[in-house]
């Protein structure tokens, strides 16, 4: 596959005693464009080498510093290094000891920022963490007939996953048995696809008829889920089975998956849900109807009562609630978390949910 690299990645062959402090997260990114009519836009964060590359030029070397992403004047960053060394594990032996992947889906209208927080933690456990922006639903590209295209959301996960099984950097690092996805909202659904759930439209639009007022069911034409598109699939399993399981956070769309998709789906799911209602579907007729249809041996479920929706995404600063609300009346919400509760413990918490469970599973 080609790809236009924007940030060129060295490698450097270093003992896994020398892993560089956790604070050091490199970060690259690039455009696939086998596909000239869906672009795909991909961030990497990965282990950086705490050293250039053994006779790197002097210029090169001086640019290994950290810097803010996602960060801006309502949501918090974190700090990596654009462009680091990608830093290669070696046992005694000699042998590369390879890593963990993890697919990162963002939600409607979101973008790879809103998950950055977690991609962060991820490396600094070893991870190697990937997002794309998924085109027509992602924050930056709204066209109407890329979001139609609900098929494609799946497949820009799969165009990623083959890039990076194929580069000849990233290839030699990734452990192609502990590769697993991470969606958000409706990035969720997106994710659930890719390990067997099937979009069932007859029933989706059935169930739209008493739940029409919520949002799962008032974007359904944005989304081209209300009548078949042009080049639509007529085969609607969309599963990749280089993905071993799935985590899911909050996720929306849950009802429009065939039951009997669920039913026989043997990956192992992490269903992570908000407690607190925000106005839509509450989590119970969403994630809930995810955990009652999935094989319990196969399913973990588990509610966060202090958290809202929007507590998945990026943590905000002091005065975003009012930044927000100024720019778009309504928006604050994104910002508020359960009376109480602290966005950053919330994380804290769902991270360690996360990380056991891919110890478990992964």
């Amino acid at each position: 596959m080609k790809a236009f690299i924007f940030l060129i990645i060295s490698i450097i062959l270093v003992p896994f005693s020398h892993l560089v402090s956790a604070h050091q997260i490199g970060f690259s990114q690039l455009q696939l464009t086998q596909n000239p009519e869906r672009i795909l836009e991909i961030s990497l964060w990965y282990p950086a080498a705490k050293e250039p590359q053994l006779g790197q030029s002097k210029t090169t070397s001086d640019t290994l510093k950290q810097v803010l992403i996602a960060d801006n004047i309502a949501f918090k960053g974190t700090k990596v290094i654009k462009n680091a060394p990608l830093l290669i594990q070696t046992s005694k032996a000699g042998n590369t000891q390879k890593r963990p992947l993890i697919l990162l889906s963002h939600g409607y209208r979101g973008s790879w920022r809103n998950l950055n927080w977690l991609a962060s933690k991820l490396v600094q456990k070893g991870f190697i963490a990937v997002a794309v922006n998924h085109p027509g639903t992602t924050t930056f590209n709204t066209s109407a007939v890329q979001a139609a295209k609900w098929w494609e959301r799946p497949n820009d996960i799969k165009r990623t996953l083959d890039y990076l099984l194929n580069d000849s950097i990233w290839q030699q690092d990734i452990d192609k048995q502990k590769i697993s996805a991470i969606g958000h909202s409706l990035g969720g659904w997106t994710v659930m696809q890719l390990v067997g759930a099937e979009f069932n439209r007859e029933g989706y639009l059935a169930g739209c008829e008493t739940l029409a007022s919520f949002r799962s069911c008032q974007i359904k034409e944005e989304l081209g889920l209300a009548f078949k598109q042009n080049n639509e699939p007529e085969n609607t399993q969309l599963m990749d089975s280089r993905i071993k399981n799935a985590i899911i956070l909050d996720l929306g769309l849950a009802r429009s998956f065939s039951q009997t998709s669920l039913n026989k789906l043997n990956s192992p799911v992490l269903i992570l849900a908000a407690g607190i209602d925000i106005g839509d579907l509450p989590q119970a007729q969403e994630s809930g109807f995810l955990a009652e249809h999935l094989n319990l041996k196969n399913r973990r479920y588990k509610v966060y009562e202090k958290a809202t929706h929007f507590s998945f995404m990026q943590e905000c600063k002091p005065n975003a609630i009012a930044i927000l609300e100024e720019e778009a009346k309504g928006d604050g919400i994104i910002c508020k978390d359960g009376v109480g509760s602290i966005r950053a413990a919330l994380h804290d918490t769902m991270f360690e949910d996360i990380l056991a469970f891919l110890k478990q599973e992964g």
